[in-house]
């Protein structure tokens, strides 16, 4: 019940915070000087064709009306179109969104793998080369680009190994040779769900390079957060205790220290991945991969208002709901987080 009444304020206020959202990007959205109409026409627009346009898209109403008349039609349901594919933001939206979610997880799981066991080993050897060495990669993954390295990869696993591919979400010729049969549009659940594992193998290939250039920072993140609540739990009485009556190293490493010391670092994963859901432009075109951050960034060049405002409605109303996620596994992990 106690869960039911916080996930109910929570969503009250995540309407606000998704209102707020909204005003300021439709606002400042329009603070740049542009003409969405002309955009919408084309580069060969008459003036008389700019303007029945405008009329048409309801840009020639004052801000405040537009406003109101978006915000009408979005509880309904419409995004509106997006002035540059002329096609439903929502719907480009929903077919983009697959291919981050899986870009997104698929790193985050390796970020989670590499970072929470790096953390561990350096709190655990503290003072040790390990620990020098977690530090220092730590600081390397925070610190390095993300457009700089998946450079650097590209150069390394393409073009002088010539182990990985370049780009893209899948090879171009994969569609005559193993088609994938859509599912869930989440191409490694597609290809194992149809037994397809030619498609499988190639998919994880594309998946490589732009998951550990995306989980580079996750990584440093998550080891140096893990390390320092671990240290801080490794030095508390019931752990001296627990050595004291002869308890396995491991038991008390990972069933005692790190079950206390791994809500902090689940407080970082839930926010990297918020962040990073519409936060992964460089990746995603560095890459070419066809998801939400490359949709993003061909609009903002195109200054498409619609699909702006949608992007940023969706990026913030996920932000919301994985911050209550992250609570309320916090509170699951850890009884002494209640729900307040």
């Amino acid at each position: 019940m106690r869960a039911l009444d916080f996930i109910i304020r929570r969503l009250f206020t995540a309407a606000f915070v998704l209102l707020g959202a909204s005003i300021i990007t439709f606002f400042l959205a329009r603070v740049i000087p542009s003409d969405a109409a002309a955009l919408y026409i084309g580069p060969k627009a008459r003036a008389a064709d700019i303007e029945r346009v405008r009329k048409q898209l309801g840009l020639d109403e004052p801000l405040p009306v537009q406003y109101a008349i978006y915000m009408s039609e979005l509880l309904h349901g419409d995004l509106g179109n997006s002035i540059s594919t002329k096609r439903p933001v929502l719907q480009e939206i929903t077919e983009r969104v697959p291919a981050t979610l899986e870009l997104l997880l698929f790193a985050m799981l390796v970020a989670s793998l590499i970072g929470i066991p790096l953390g561990v080993a350096s709190a655990q050897w503290q003072g040790t080369t390990l620990d020098v060495f977690v530090r220092i990669v730590s600081i390397f993954g925070v610190s390095m680009p993300a457009f700089y390295l998946g450079l650097l990869m590209q150069i390394v696993f393409f073009r002088n190994l010539d182990l990985l591919p370049l780009a893209g979400r899948v090879d171009s010729d994969l569609r005559f040779i193993a088609p994938i049969e859509s599912l869930t549009n989440f191409f490694l659940i597609d290809s194992i769900l149809t037994s397809n594992w030619v498609a499988l193998k190639d998919v994880f290939l594309h998946l490589i390079l732009p998951a550990l250039t995306l989980a580079a920072y996750p990584i440093g993140l998550i080891a140096r957060m893990t390390r320092a609540a671990m240290l801080e739990v490794l030095g508390q009485d019931y752990i001296r205790t627990a050595r004291a009556y002869g308890v396995r190293q491991w038991v008390i490493t990972y069933m005692y220290a790190l079950k206390n010391a791994i809500s902090p670092t689940l407080t970082v994963i839930g926010l990297t991945i918020a962040y990073s859901l519409t936060g992964t432009f460089f990746v995603e075109v560095l890459f070419n991969w066809p998801g939400l951050g490359l949709f993003t960034v061909r609009s903002l060049l195109n200054v498409d208002y619609p699909a702006i405002m949608g992007v940023t409605l969706f990026g913030a109303g996920g932000y919301v709901f994985i911050n209550l996620i992250v609570d309320l596994l916090q509170s699951w992990v850890d009884p002494r987080i209640s729900l307040k």
